[in-house]
């Protein structure tokens, strides 16, 4: 009796971990450096100006959040981005200061 209900455990958990996994594989992240342009605090967004010239404005999500009021225009990060599917940027989700 006891192996039966093990089992049905373990099935069940593989039930509900295989599409989690699957999930969190959806997409990639990618660590950029980068000077920041702006900050809006409020609207949880980053402007960030990189290597090429091109500026860019991105959600700021998760704990990449309270770092927004430790930042200003003209500070180097680095950030980390998610990416989707796709390979288009969804959102910041580290953000990190670059140590001069």
């Amino acid at each position: 009796m006891r192996k039966i209900a093990f089992a049905m455990v373990i099935v069940f958990l593989a039930a509900f971990t295989i599409p989690m996994a699957g999930d969190a594989a959806k997409g990639k992240n990618h660590d950029l450096t980068a000077q920041i342009v702006s900050v809006d605090v409020k609207a949880k967004t980053i402007t960030l100006k990189g290597d090429d010239g091109q500026e860019h404005t991105a959600p700021v999500t998760g704990s990449a959040v309270a770092e927004l009021g430790k930042i200003k225009a003209g500070d180097m990060v680095t950030v980390t981005c998610h990416d989707n599917d796709k390979g288009e940027h969804e959102a910041v989700t580290a953000i990190k200061p670059v140590k001069s």
